[in-house]
């Protein structure tokens, strides 16, 4: 039988590899998560599973329907717009409140940045995903608050699935400038302006949202088939 310490371990194991499939982009919104076969993947009971997915529904990462099973949510367009206000109010008072910042949490930072790049360059859109909202929660490992981290970790998580859900174009140069800005006011030690400049970065993701569009239903069989999107109808 496993001990508590051996349970929680796996119950962590679990959250935190569809976590991290999510800030990779390799997991979408309403993916469904048979509690079988994570059991048969993690070599775990059932209960552990349901446990771990009792947990990450409590942090708004999965849903429950009945008769059904676990699926990966899928934030609504007023769920969307209340994540990245919390963003906001998290990423600006980080920013505002850090007193200073060591060469080796630039270095993180730059070596960071120059991975974005790379990633723009080869057009690894997958890549510069996971790179995009792994710059804010390297600030906050770099701040040394975990509590921060794990709130920013959920928050850059559920901002991911938004972007599949309404991101109609991706500016993964626009990102990539903004997170350049934050880090030169960081390394002149301007936390005021990082914190105005991370506001101002959010912003500019928010706006490149249409928070009016619709899960594709077909999305998977349509992906697997090589099928490009049904253009929508024109309005008479």
């Amino acid at each position: 039988m496993q001990d508590s310490h051996t349970s929680e371990s796996a119950q962590s194991a679990v959250e935190d590899a569809i976590i991290s499939g999510i800030l990779s982009a390799r997991i979408r919104p309403g993916t469904r998560l048979s509690e079988n076969q994570l059991a048969s993947l993690f070599s775990v009971s059932r209960t552990r599973i349901r446990e771990a997915m009792m947990r990450l529904e409590t942090r708004g990462i999965v849903t429950v329907s009945p008769r059904r099973g676990w699926f990966v949510v899928e934030p609504s367009a007023e769920e969307s717009i209340k994540v990245y206000e919390a963003r906001r109010v998290i990423e600006y008072g980080l920013l505002r409140n850090l007193s200073g910042i060591s060469g080796e949490g630039l270095k993180i930072l730059a070596d960071h940045l120059d991975e974005e790049k790379a990633a723009i360059t080869k057009g690894d859109r997958q890549r510069l995903t996971c790179l995009m909202g792994d710059f804010h929660i390297r600030i906050a490992e770099i701040a040394g608050n975990e509590i921060i981290i794990d709130v920013l970790r959920d928050l850059t998580a559920r901002t991911i699935l938004i972007s599949m859900l309404y991101q109609s174009d991706f500016h993964a140069q626009q990102s990539h400038d903004g997170h350049c800005r934050i880090f030169e006011a960081l390394k002149a030690a301007d936390f005021h302006t990082a914190a105005e400049l991370a506001i101002r970065h959010l912003d500019e993701v928010e706006t490149g949202l249409d928070l009016t569009r619709r899960p594709d239903p077909l999305y998977e069989l349509r992906n697997s088939l090589s099928l490009q999107p049904l253009s929508p109808s024109p309005k008479e």
